[in-house]
């Protein structure tokens, strides 16, 4: 299923973990070329910026063969605009083969062609059912799985886990009002099925070229999960969705529910991060932390935005500074020292550029060593000894 040699794809992941050993100073540069050299790679782009680059080159390029092909097929009667992205999603599948075969792997030239196929798969779908909501995210889902199982593609995996929400959310339209009733509930029972299920999988990985769709997958539940009966939403949703008009003095539905469900989620989140030690997981609860006060405030402006802010600002500067001061001498578990393998010289590399260009600093030029040597110098002048 697998269009990528195995083999590399198992030299890729050693070739990462050397560049973590080399970051956390176990080996050395030359050892780590070494291990490089050994090991085959793919054509792919670790720079974020210059995988855009190549996408926006690799988008231009499928844009440019789906435009000749429509050149020749605009000739002909209105049965090619039916079938138009149906071709077109068929490019994106053999120019993503082609540079499979290539060994081309999150490179940016193969994402444009992977997201291109899934993308014209949809608009396919959609001009054949007229729009149909609830068959074009099935079939999208679909076409995005296939291009992850093949190409490992994790854009893919995002966009198969969007869908299949989307899929969730219109198969429950199907039912009615029954169905948007109970949408948050059935949100919440999918995410969580599918996180212990994604857990559980991560845990019994063989392999590990599947370790970070996993990883993703596992995230995106962790998200959805708290979004699915978080108040604001509900709220908003209803509102939207059953036109339920709320007036002063009345609320939703369970709204003690999803206000507890709002302000006692983010809370575990963080606590079983802290005890587990995962990194994402972490800055999930971050993040719900601050949607949890957003959505409070929203509904309920209990103190002036300044003074909120203000109070807000004191209580987290004190929560850091007295966690700072806790953990910065433990050697162990959760530890304020640098991190070995996950370190980062950017706060270092900044500093030096602020002082250099507050104060006018450039760097130091060595000069090269003069072949005329002096010495001596016994006088004043250079070299001189007293004598001829």
């Amino acid at each position: 299923m697998i269009a990528h040699d195995k083999q590399l794809l198992d030299d890729l992941a050693l070739l990462e973990e050397a560049n973590s050993l080399q970051n956390a100073g176990f080996i050395s540069k030359e050892q780590k070329d070494l291990i490089k050299k050994q090991l085959p790679d793919f054509k792919n782009q670790k720079y974020i910026l210059v995988r855009l680059g190549f996408f926006l080159l690799g988008s231009f390029l499928y844009g440019s063969i789906c435009g000749a092909i429509s050149i020749v097929g605009m000739v002909g009667d209105e049965l090619y605009f039916k079938i138009c992205c149906y071709i077109f999603a068929g490019v994106g599948f053999a120019g993503a083969e082609f540079l499979a075969n290539q060994k081309y792997y999150g490179h940016g030239l193969d994402d444009a062609f992977i997201l291109g196929a899934i993308l014209n798969v949809g608009f396919a779908i959609g001009i054949t059912t007229d729009g149909y909501e609830l068959i074009i995210a099935i079939f999208m889902a679909i076409a995005a799985f296939v291009m992850y199982r093949r190409y490992l593609h994790l854009p893919s995996l995002l966009v198969f886990c969007l869908a299949s929400c989307a899929v969730l959310f219109y198969g429950l339209f199907e039912f009615g009002e029954i169905g948007k009733t109970i949408l948050p509930f059935a949100a919440m029972i999918s995410a969580a099925g599918f996180y212990f299920s994604t857990k559980k999988s991560i845990h019994s990985l063989t392999e590990s070229y599947y370790y970070n769709g996993l990883l993703l997958a596992n995230s995106f539940c962790l998200i959805l999960f708290y979004l699915s009966c978080n108040y604001l939403v509900v709220r908003e949703l209803s509102i939207m969705l059953l036109g339920n008009e709320i007036l002063p003095g009345t609320d939703i539905p369970f709204a003690y529910f999803f206000y507890a469900f709002t302000l006692i989620v983010p809370i575990i989140y963080l606590v079983q991060a802290l005890k587990t030690k995962d990194r994402i997981m972490l800055w999930i609860s971050f993040l719900a932390i601050g949607f949890s006060i957003y959505t409070i405030r929203f509904y309920h402006s209990v103190l002036p935005i300044e003074v909120a802010l203000t109070l807000g600002g004191v209580v987290l500067f004190a929560i850091a500074y007295f966690s700072i001061k806790k953990l910065k001498e433990k050697e162990r578990g959760l530890t304020f020292k640098p991190d070995r393998i996950n370190h980062s010289n950017a706060l270092l590399n900044a500093e030096a550029l602020i002082v250099a260009s507050t104060f006018g600093m450039k760097p130091g030029v060595k000069p090269e060593s003069s072949p005329m040597e002096f010495g001596g110098g016994g006088y004043s002048g250079g070299g001189s000894e007293g004598n001829f």
